[in-house]
């Protein structure tokens, strides 16, 4: 007897609809039952069929005697993962006749999970990505794990069922056991920050502070050079707290590339705020960048919508650092394997802290402990086209003891977010209607339209740019800098403090790099 049985895989952060379709056969021999899967499964999908077997019995069912037949179609697309053993299991049901799903009450339904040899339904990778999927391919029902019932149902217009167990699933399809959907909930936006790092906690570093004030609200990247205990990691671990609060597409979209990646807690609706990634300077350029055999979202895709925070620059491999420079420019990374391309979102602000020399201090020079070539070596380590990508450079200083002391309290993060987030609604209006929705993201016709610049602006850049030896995509960035700062001031054209403020943040292309 054959029965079908709706499933999903994810590649990438794309989910397909699998039909999965199960033929139990006449008994062949008097030995162990056969079971085969076909149709591109991996290890973890051929290794189904002994949690499936075990936990068909365990809930009380009879494992057919005939030889088991599962074929995973599209037969061409490689499946993987555990998710495929509750389908398997509820079908073979049905195909023996142990249960008669009655696919009429609740229309097309999608089933997902990952069997325990009890028969408990335990909860899987890419739930969101498969409700999304669901919801667009038409389907009225999607069985889940209870603890990834929450992730699923915060896509509107699909029916979330959560099931426990194998019997409980069984029965529901059956009419049998009455099963409650998921309530709909996206209540993330009211969500608090108790707990967040503060930038109150900073002393003193108001020049700092506001230039990070300036790259949030534009969306740029930053680069701090300081001696050790100067701040850097301390100011860097507060900026998500001044970024504008997430939108619900940028909920979801974040939310769908932790899922993939199984980083999303159980029970688990959405990532409420924005990624803080601050991956150490040993990882490889697939761990940055993703990939493997079947490719995996890396850090810079998981800090997709937040911040990719690299400290110790100089420290990473320089493979692992020059494979930023596409998901810096494009916002996107692609992966190319043999099992075929994958792309993923990688739309991010950019944060690295470096020490000025190796030896942490840029005294330790004139006090002969380290030689020029050396501290000259150290720095090329983060190369010029990189360092082209960086809109904003900060030198940082090392407060004294009695400036420690003295320095006020600054502002909460709560009081600079609402500057940054003002800024962002301006250029959210600038931009409607547009594919962009920040200064950082114009590209040369843009800045051209909305960074129109007076004579005195353009000779004093003109200066600058032949000066500091600047490259034409320093220019731009230039440019797009002094656009945010002039939106922080509330001015429409851009005049020349603006740009004189912009060029400010570029002079260490010629102190450090030159």
């Amino acid at each position: 007897m054959l029965a079908q049985i709706k499933a999903a895989s994810v590649v990438g952060v794309q989910a397909f609809p699998v039909e999965v379709e199960v033929n139990v056969g006449e008994i062949v021999s008097m030995g162990m039952p056969e079971f085969v899967v076909v149709g591109l499964p991996d290890a973890a999908v051929k290794e189904s069929r002994d949690r499936v077997r075990t936990a068909l019995q365990n809930s009380g069912y009879n494992h057919p005697a005939g030889k088991v037949t599962v074929n995973l179609a599209p037969a061409d697309l490689r499946k993987e993962g555990p998710s495929f053993d509750l389908p398997m299991a509820l079908g073979i049901l049905a195909a023996s006749g142990q249960c008669k799903p009655l696919p009429v009450r609740e229309g097309r339904f999608l089933a997902v999970g990952e069997l325990a040899l009890t028969g408990v339904v335990r909860r899987v990778k890419g739930v969101l990505p498969i409700a999304l999927m669901a919801k667009k391919a038409g389907y009225a029902a999607l069985l889940v794990p209870g603890e990834n019932a929450a992730e699923a149902a915060v896509v509107d217009g699909i029916k979330v069922f959560p099931v426990k167990s194998l019997r409980l699933a069984a029965e529901f399809l059956e009419g049998h056991a009455p099963l409650a959907p998921q309530e709909h909930r996206v209540d993330f936006i009211d969500a608090n920050r108790e707990g967040e790092l503060d930038f109150s906690d900073v002393k003193g570093q108001e020049s700092v502070k506001r230039a990070l004030e300036i790259a949030a609200a534009g969306g740029h990247n930053v680069l701090l050079i300081g001696s050790p205990g100067t701040g850097k990691s301390m100011l860097a671990k507060r900026l998500p707290g001044i970024l504008p609060k997430m939108s619900l597409p940028e909920a979801l979209e974040t939310t769908r590339i932790h899922s993939v990646a199984g980083l999303l807690p159980g029970g688990r609706a959405l990532v409420e705020s924005r990624p803080f990634r601050a991956p150490h300077h040993t990882i490889s350029d697939i761990g940055l960048i993703g990939g493997s055999a079947q490719p995996m979202p890396g850090e810079v895709s998981l800090a997709h919508n937040g911040v990719l925070f690299l400290d110790e620059l100089p420290e990473f491999k320089r493979s692992v650092l020059e494979v930023l420079r596409q998901p810096l420019e494009d916002g996107q990374v692609t992966i190319s394997r043999a099992a075929g391309t994958v792309t993923f979102p990688s739309r991010f602000m950019f944060v690295a802290a470096m020490n000025p020399t190796p030896t942490g201090s840029a005294a330790d020079v004139q006090k002969g402990r380290v030689s020029a070539a050396a501290v000259q070596r150290y720095l090329n380590r983060v190369s010029g086209p990189l360092l082209d990508r960086i809109d904003i450079h900060v030198e940082m200083s090392a407060l004294k003891h009695e400036q420690l002391l003295a320095a006020p309290t600054g502002e909460s993060s709560e009081q600079i977010r609402a500057r940054v987030e003002t800024c962002r609604q301006l250029q959210h209006r600038r931009f409607s209607g547009k594919s962009i929705w920040c200064n950082v993201q114009m590209n040369s016709k843009q800045i051209q339209s909305y960074v129109p610049l007076d004579e005195e602006s353009r000779d004093l850049l003109k200066y600058a740019m032949d000066d500091l030896k600047l490259s034409a995509r320093a220019y731009d960035r230039i440019l797009k800098v002094a656009r945010t700062i002039a939106d922080l001031a509330g001015q429409e054209r851009v005049n020349v403090e603006h740009i004189s403020e912009a060029v400010q943040y570029r002079t260490l292309d010629r102190q450090v790099w030159g």
